[in-house]
């Protein structure tokens, strides 16, 4: 199968509750067979067409994945640089590493701070409402790059 760009409006909901939304906004443009989108919504929009409306459901499974109890840490304050101010919700990575996992605080109680690596939707399962906006065949360079060069392929790096 030749590769694809398609291009999708879509509402985001878990567990009934909109999460996003990007019908105020361009569309998401992806590029098939390059995991530039999680793998049970591409296996539904790839078999749309333009103009397609549809409600799609994804397991976590085929989404962000379970939730990986190995990747949630109690660490002391110490651990962090000198006079950081950490707080909940901030994000770090602990190696400048291509895939290495980014970390939430999720929790401070004394100087014990909790840690999570995983990503903020693992566990869950997605609903999205989607409508096609845009599918034609890839540029060999987006091809080449593994990903979108805009609505029309002629973007420039």
């Amino acid at each position: 199968m030749s590769q694809k760009v398609i291009g999708f409006h879509y509402t985001l909901s878990v567990g009934g509750s909109e999460v996003e939304s990007s019908l105020n906004a361009e569309p998401l443009y992806f590029l098939t067979q390059a995991q530039n989108i999680i793998p049970g919504l591409e296996k539904e929009i790839v078999s749309l067409n333009v103009g397609d409306k549809k409600t799609i459901n994804v397991p976590c499974a085929e989404a962000y994945g379970e939730v990986n109890d190995e990747l949630i840490a109690k660490v002391q304050k110490s651990q962090f640089p000198d006079g950081a101010q950490i707080q909940v919700g901030d994000q770090f990575q602990l190696e400048n590493t291509e895939g290495s996992p980014i970390f939430q605080v999720t929790g401070i109680e004394g100087d014990e701070v909790t840690i999570n690596g995983n990503h903020p939707m693992a566990g869950q399962d997605l609903t999205f409402d989607v409508e096609i906006m845009l599918s034609r065949e890839a540029t060999q360079e987006e091809i080449d790059h593994g990903h979108v060069h805009g609505p029309d392929g002629s973007h420039s790096h």
